[in-house]
């Protein structure tokens, strides 16, 4: 870019920027200084343009917000033509007795040619342009204001958790919410200003009258006593500049309040106004009625036959060509039918490929049917986003299909081919989730939260902002069905592991680390032990997102003695602290709870006795353990607080498995895989004679 153009646009952003206080000097001038009624017939032409522009702009928008700098033009456009008020009202009472066109060509144009010179006609026409503009247009778009700013302001807290609900089923990006969220805040700030702007075109047409009322009064007051004019010819002069200059204002008043009202009962569509209109007028069969109607009426004797007959014909032609143009859309080719060989059997006809499998009652069709944006397809294309991000590896793709043996509201979740989760939903209704500080009861049909478990009801959408206040937390149907299917595809990371996927894991490590990928396989550990022992990680919730670092643990824990098992508890202590931080964040004590030595001394025990066996823990023992850990977990699941339990490396992997089924969002650690910097939080002791030692710090919690 040269000089020149750096320069032209510095004077041109500079331009743009004294528009507006220039502009508000203007009308100070009009209000406070005399001007000549060449310059008062410029303002006026202004005036009547600057109207008609808002009104188009505002017949142009696809919503709202398209015009969201709407109440501030009115509030200027509204000083503007009060401004004008008080520069005429001050030439008429000046000048007025000079004849028509004291006031310029514009007032005088108004007042001789739009109501002929006769002031009664004037007087009458003004008076019902006010009725329209003040009791009509005025009246209902701020009754539509009012009601739309609270409206919207009271569904702004459902607004905003649905966006963060979008946010957390990976819907949308963090830059994608924070946008959304500064719409919403926008659009409750806008019908909040259209509340208030609403005020400022009745407090105009308010204006209006009073200012003609001084004209008049003030007029024939000084043509009678300043210029010795008689009572008649002050009445015929003054009256008549008064009329036209009240007219002058009064026309883009109601230009402008019919744009206020446009968009404030506008509803957001793709199309503009006048598109959303013809769209929905042009059905064919809207107009057969009317041409039946105005045919029958144009029949009866006394009605004007020569006007209605041809309405009638008008709209049988348009109701003829609309239909024809809809069985024109309608038509569509026929596609040519190919007939199968039922001998003929493909591997596809025996075989499901889809790793991941969504199952849906027929009334649950709709949440998956394109043609009505199809809301669950589009959270399912964020979850498989989402969960490929946290878990470190591409989820496949999840396949969703009907299936006529389940109920119509029920679904079903399968991966590799093994039911995980199923439930029923309503996908008319919202689902109201109970917070436990609930300050009222909403009543619907009872229900549990598939995922978690929560109490819940399902409520009519009317209920919504209802529930909210409530306390509860409501959820749309296909937010349900995500969140449960986000929640078991977490659960069960490493049944969507295999070798495909660790081999893609292994070239993009070639790319950023080629000796490490290349002294990793096949030597010391083959692909199929790689696959294996992320698997192990994953069924641990331990995802693999730093694959580089855990790649380095694998190297260097391979011995040739080392067993599978052997090997995973191994990389474990390696990345002790990539486990941690998926727990507590890096400033946080680590909460746990721990067993006592003599109850070590047990396992301990157990393990050499049982070697290699799958459960070497007794089964009395194993329950009695379960007792005391849920027991002692239940006042940090309570507090929503994370939390792991800690044991010795020999009984870490027979604890996990001992407890996975039981506590499968709680992490078993052995001692060697924390830090030793982290703190440690030890929140319980669990004994083998059922005690169970609390820490001061959890009492006081």
């Amino acid at each position: 870019m040269t000089r020149a153009d750096v320069n032209k646009t510095i004077w041109t952003s500079a331009a743009k920027g004294a528009v507006l206080p220039l502009a508000i000097l203007l009308l100070v001038m009009f209000m406070m200084v005399p001007v000549p009624a060449m310059l008062l017939d410029i303002g006026f032409i202004a005036n009547i343009m600057i109207s008609l522009a808002v009104l188009m702009v505002a017949l142009n928008a696809t919503k709202p917000l398209d015009f969201s700098s709407f109440p501030t033009v009115l509030l200027f456009a509204t000083l503007l033509r009060l401004s004008l008020n008080v520069a005429s009202t001050r030439v008429v009472l000046v000048n007025g007795h000079t004849g028509s066109d004291a006031a310029g060509h514009v007032i005088e144009a108004f007042g001789n040619f739009l109501i002929g010179g006769d002031y009664v006609v004037g007087l009458f026409v003004f008076s019902i342009l006010m009725i329209i503009n003040l009791v009509v247009i005025t009246k209902g778009a701020g009754r539509v204001s009012e009601v739309s700013a609270r409206f919207t302001l009271d569904a702004m807290p459902g607004k905003q958790m649905a966006i963060d609900a979008d946010l957390n089923a990976g819907l949308l990006t963090a830059e994608e919410a924070k946008a959304r969220r500064q719409e919403v805040a926008t659009e409750a700030d806008f019908y909040g200003s259209m509340d208030g702007a609403s005020k400022f075109v009745k407090g105009d047409a308010v204006a209006g009258i009073l200012v003609l009322v001084i004209n008049i009064v003030g007029g024939i007051i000084l043509g009678v006593v300043s210029h010795g004019l008689d009572l008649s010819q002050a009445a015929q002069t003054y009256v008549l500049l008064a009329i036209g200059d009240a007219l002058v204002a009064q026309i883009p008043a109601l230009l402008l309040s019919i744009a206020a009202a446009s968009i404030v009962t506008r509803v957001t569509s793709n199309h503009d106004l006048s598109g959303q209109i013809s769209e929905q007028f042009g059905v064919g069969r809207a107009w057969v009625p009317v041409a039946g109607i105005l045919a029958f009426l144009s029949i009866l004797p006394g009605m004007p036959h020569g006007i209605m007959m041809p309405a009638a014909a008008l709209a049988g032609f348009i109701a003829w060509r609309l239909r024809r143009n809809a069985r024109k859309a309608a038509q569509a080719p026929v596609e040519e039918v190919v007939v199968e060989n039922p001998a003929h059997i493909e591997w596809s006809d025996v075989s499901d490929g889809a790793v991941l499998g969504l199952e849906i009652g027929y009334g649950l069709i709709n949440l998956v049917d394109e043609r009505k944006e199809a809301p669950l397809i589009g959270r399912i294309t964020g979850i498989r986003r989402q969960l490929s991000r946290e878990l470190g590896f591409v989820v496949p793709m999840i396949r969703v299909k009907d299936n006529l043996a389940l109920g119509p509201n029920q679904y079903r979740i399968t991966i590799a081919g093994v039911v995980v989760g199923e439930d029923e939903i309503w996908p008319d209704d919202l689902l109201a989730l109970d917070s436990g500080d609930l300050t009222q009861i909403v009543e619907g049909r009872a229900a549990k939260d598939p995922t978690f478990g929560l109490d819940a009801v399902w409520i009519n959408p009317v209920q919504r902002s209802e529930a909210v206040v409530a306390g509860y937390t409501v959820v749309d149907p296909s937010t349900v069905v995500a969140t449960h299917l986000n929640h078991l595809i977490m659960q069960n990371g490493a049944e969507l592991f295999g070798m495909d996927e660790a081999k893609k894991l292994l070239d993009t490590l070639k790319e950023v680390a080629p000796q490490l990928a290349e002294g990793l396989t096949p030597q010391p550990l083959t692909l199929a032990q790689v696959t294996a022992l992320c698997r192990n990680l994953l069924a641990e919730g331990i995802p693999l997102k730093d694959f580089r670092r855990i790649a380095e643990a694998m190297v260097d824990s391979a011995r040739p003695d080392m067993n599978l098992d052997m090997l995973t508890e191994a990389v474990r202590q390696r990345i002790g602290s990539l486990i941690i931080q998926t727990i507590v964040p890096v400033k946080m004590p680590l909460p746990v709870i721990t067993l006592d030595g003599e109850l070590e001394g047990l396992l301990a025990q157990a393990m050499r006795v049982a070697g290699d066996a799958q459960h070497p823990i007794e089964p009395a023992l194993g329950q009695r353990l379960i007792e005391q850990v849920s027991e002692a977990a239940r006042p940090l699941m309570a507090q929503a607080r994370n939390f792991a339990i800690v044991t010795s490396p020999i009984a870490r992997r027979a604890l996990a498995r001992l407890f996975r089924p039981h506590l499968p969002e709680t992490p078993v650690l052995s001692f060697l895989e924390i830090p030793d910097g982290k703190p440690v939080e030890v929140v319980a002791v669990v004994g083998n004679e059922s005690r169970i030692n609390r820490v001061e710090r959890l009492e006081a919690a």
